[in-house]
C-alpha cells in the first residue's frame, strides 16, 4: 500500500469512526444517564436518512433538509420519551428490550407506509461534489471531509454541553445519582427528556449526512445498531469520551481490515471488543 492509498484509507476510517461516534454517543447517553436499553436506536439513523431524502427533494437543498430534519427529530424524540420511555425508567431491562425491539418493527412498517420499500439516493450538493487530488489518478471527495467536519463540530459541542455548562452539570448529577439530584431540586424528568431527544437527534443527523454516500434503503438502521453497541461496550457504558476513542478504533480496524485482511475482516472488530473486555471488563473508560 503506497502513501496515497494509506492516506485515503486513513481518512475513510476517521470519517467512519466519527460517524459511528455520533450514533454511539446518543446510545451511551441514553443508557448511561437514563438506564434504558434502546434497541430502536438504529431506527433513528434510518429516520434521518429518509428525512434527508424526502426533505431535500422538497426544499432542493440538503443543508436546509438537515436543519429542518434535526428539529423534527428533536421534537419526535421529546414526544417518544413522553409517550413511552419515561414509563420504563424503573422497569427491568427485559421490559425495555421488549419495548424497543417492538418499536423497530413499528418504525419499519411506518417507513414502508410513508416512503415505500425502494432504495433511494440523495444527491450531493454541488458545492461539495468536488474531489481533492492526491496523486495523478487518486483523489478524495470533499463531501467526506464535510461529514468529518460536521461530526467533529457536534462532538465538540456535545463535550462543551456536558462538561462546561450548568445544564451539563445537572446531566452528570442525574447520571451519578438521580434520586439525590431530584432531592436537590433538579428536574430529572426534564433532564431525561432532553437527553433522549439529544440522542435521537444525533442519530438522525448521522443518517442525514450519511445518506448521500450510503443511499437510503429499508432496514438500514439494523446494520449500524450492532456496531454502535460494540462501540459503547468498548468505550465503556455511559462514557462519551470512551465512545469517541472506541469509535475511532473501530473505524481504523474495520477499514484497514477490509483492505489488508479481507478474509477475516468481519471478525476483527469483535476480536478487538473481546480483547478490550479481557483487559478491562468495564470498557476503556468508566462513566
Amino acid at each position: 500500500m503506497d502513501l496515497a492509498n494509506f492516506l485515503i484509507q486513513l481518512l475513510n476510517s476517521v470519517q467512519y469512526g466519527l460517524l459511528l461516534f455520533m450514533l454511539a454517543a446518543g446510545l451511551t447517553l441514553i443508557f448511561g444517564i437514563m438506564g434504558v436499553v434502546n434497541l430502536a436506536h438504529g431506527s433513528f439513523y434510518m429516520l434521518g436518512a429518509y428525512l434527508a431524502w424526502s426533505l431535500s427533494a422538497q426544499f432542493g437543498s440538503l443543508t436546509l433538509a438537515i436543519l429542518v430534519g434535526a428539529v423534527l427529530s428533536a421534537i419526535f424524540g421529546l414526544a417518544l420519551e413522553w409517550l413511552l420511555f419515561r414509563h420504563f425508567y424503573h422497569r427491568d431491562h427485559l421490559d425495555q428490550v421488549l419495548l424497543t425491539f417492538g418499536l423497530i418493527y413499528i418504525f419499519e412498517e411506518l417507513r414502508s407506509i410513508l416512503w415505500g420499500d425502494d432504495v433511494h439516493g440523495v444527491p450531493i450538493p454541488d458545492l461539495l461534489s468536488a474531489s481533492i487530488p492526491l496523486t495523478d489518478n487518486l483523489s478524495y471527495p470533499v463531501y467526506r471531509l464535510f461529514m468529518s467536519a460536521v461530526c467533529i463540530a457536534l462532538a465538540v459541542g456535545l463535550y462543551l454541553l456536558i462538561s462546561r455548562t450548568r445544564f451539563g452539570m445537572k446531566i452528570r448529577a442525574g447520571a451519578f445519582n438521580r434520586d439525590m439530584a431530584g432531592a436537590l431540586g433538579i428536574n430529572i424528568k426534564l433532564i431525561h427528556a432532553v437527553v433522549f431527544a439529544l440522542g435521537v437527534t444525533l442519530a438522525a443527523v448521522a443518517g442525514m449526512i450519511a445518506a448521500p454516500i450510503a443511499s437510503v434503503y429499508p432496514n438500514m438502521g439494523s446494520q449500524v445498531l450492532i456496531m454502535c453497541f460494540v462501540v459503547v461496550v468498548i468505550g465503556g457504558i455511559g462514557s462519551v469520551r470512551g465512545a469517541m476513542i472506541a469509535a475511532l478504533l473501530v473505524g481504523l480496524v474495520d477499514t484497514f481490515g477490509k483492505v489488508l485482511l479481507p478474509q477475516v475482516a468481519g471478525m476483527l472488530v469483535y476480536m478487538l471488543m473481546a480483547a478490550v473486555l479481557l483487559w478491562k471488563p468495564e470498557g476503556l473508560f468508566k462513566q
